[in-house]
């Protein structure tokens, strides 16, 4: 059966102007950003894991996004992309098992990294093996090709360049249909990989950079990441620090019978 939230999902990295996907780590969270309008949502693997008591990366990261991703897709009204790391496994095969049970969720999107937990990268060539795998196994699925060479400060900033360029074409050409280099903060350099690439540019969300700018450079999507839980993580210990100091919190909290409205109604 075609996965619709997947076409729709798709359809936003070509509306001619960069996307905010946020990136929530729960159900309460995912409902809440819907609810204000962003078109798609996405999950962040520390958010999710961090929430769980677990590092980034760890093991049973794969079994806590399936079983959160059930949900979200149950639950949220707009298209759902799915953060997978490095697919937890290094078998191509086993990556697009993964990719594929997400699909048959209705989740319309996965990202997938070649960074390594031990701050190496994983060869481009191997890392295309699994893109082509997981391509094939859900071709209806968005799958966002991210190269950690700037995350991981890889060479001098001309090699780093060129090697994210050369990684993200190699991604491409396997199948991916978005790339995402997270660290790419210059607007010449995002310029030219989105010229060289030629697919729908994913860039992180940093304060202050105004959209028409990324826009200008040829992004199609900006995502928060894990800025959003840590974020609210720092508001609960500002928060915190209000109550033991008898002063006002900075933000307002969200009203209690508003999130609970919310929480009792369901996708239609």
């Amino acid at each position: 059966m075609p996965n619709t939230s997947a076409s729709t999902f798709a359809a936003l990295h070509h509306g001619g102007g960069p996307f905010v996907l946020p990136n929530a780590w729960d159900v309460a969270s995912a409902v809440l950003l819907a609810n204000v309008g962003f078109p798609a949502i996405g999950t962040t693997s520390l958010g999710v894991t961090a929430a769980a008591g677990l590092p980034d990366g760890a093991a049973a990261g794969s079994e806590l996004t399936v079983a959160l991703a059930r949900t979200l897709v149950d639950r949220v009204a707009v298209p759902i992309t799915v953060d997978i790391e490095g697919g937890y496994s290094d078998d191509p095969a086993a990556v697009a098992a993964l990719a594929a049970e997400l699909a048959e969720l209705g989740v319309a999107g996965v990202n997938l990294e070649d960074g390594r937990a031990d701050g190496t990268l994983r060869s481009a060539d191997a890392h295309a093996a699994i893109i082509r795998a997981v391509a094939s196994a859900a071709p209806q699925l968005f799958v966002n090709a991210r190269t950690d060479t700037y995350w991981l400060h890889v060479g001098g900033a001309d090699e780093r360049l060129d090697e994210t360029t050369r990684r993200l074409v190699a991604y491409r050409d396997a199948g991916a249909a978005g790339v995402f280099s997270p660290g790419l903060t210059d607007l010449v350099d995002t310029a030219i990989v989105a010229e060289r690439v030629a697919l729908p540019l994913n860039v992180l969300w940093r304060p202050g950079v105004e959209l028409t700018a990324l826009a200008a450079a040829g992004v199609a999507r900006v995502s928060t990441g894990s800025a959003l839980y840590r974020h609210a993580l720092a508001a609960a210990l500002a928060t915190a620090d209000a109550a033991r100091t008898s002063t006002q919190p900075a933000t307002p909290a969200v009203d209690y019978d508003d999130l609970q409205r919310l929480l009792e109604v369901t996708k239609p």
